[in-house]
């Protein structure tokens, strides 16, 4: 397993991780709201299909480092919209990411890997390769948060990882194309 996003087809990224403790922790980080905005975005989330999504971002709560400018909007108050498409806890969560041009689906995999937990995260149907890079760059720097997170350490930057890790998956499309 990479470290690094495998592109499954195309529009699509899928990262894979192990994480420290059993499914139902790892499942927990990704529903309850408040357990959420320590490694993404707050916000209510419907656990059943149709059920509504409302991310809410406050990168302040998950790092304290400078904000670059072109990242400034997802300080405080970004809200992400979507709709549950697939939801069987624990062990999956699937839903819409409404973009203002286009909309694409994110979903959680938890598989049981002896006393941790292997999630595959898949975001498909986005539009290109620059939200390609986006998406497995801010994917990638998210869910080294969590994995942080669920270990109890230090956490470390996001927002300069963020930026190394979509500069690097746009270079790691354009040799893929």
């Amino acid at each position: 397993m990479s470290d690094y996003a495998a592109i499954p087809g195309p529009g699509a990224v899928r990262l894979e991780r192990i994480l420290p403790g059993p499914v139902e922790r790892v499942w927990a980080h990704l529903t309850d709201p408040l357990l959420r905005s320590t490694w993404l975005a707050g916000g209510p989330m419907e656990l059943q299909i149709g059920g509504a999504v409302d991310l809410r971002y406050d990168h302040s709560q998950i790092t304290d480092e400078p904000t670059p400018e072109r990242f400034l909007e997802w300080i405080v108050g970004h809200r992400q919209r979507g709709v549950v498409t697939r939801c069987e806890p624990p062990r999956l969560l699937a839903f819409s990411w409404i973009e203002e041009t286009a909309t694409s689906e994110v979903s959680f995999e938890l598989f049981p890997s002896g006393s941790d937990t292997r999630l595959v995260l898949t975001h498909r149907r986005l539009p290109g390769g620059a939200a390609m890079a986006e998406a497995a760059g801010g994917w990638h720097a998210h869910l080294d948060l969590l994995h942080d997170r669920l270990r109890g350490g230090r956490v470390r930057p996001f927002w300069a990882a963020h930026d190394r890790l979509e500069r690097e998956y746009s270079r790691r499309l354009r040799l893929s194309a």
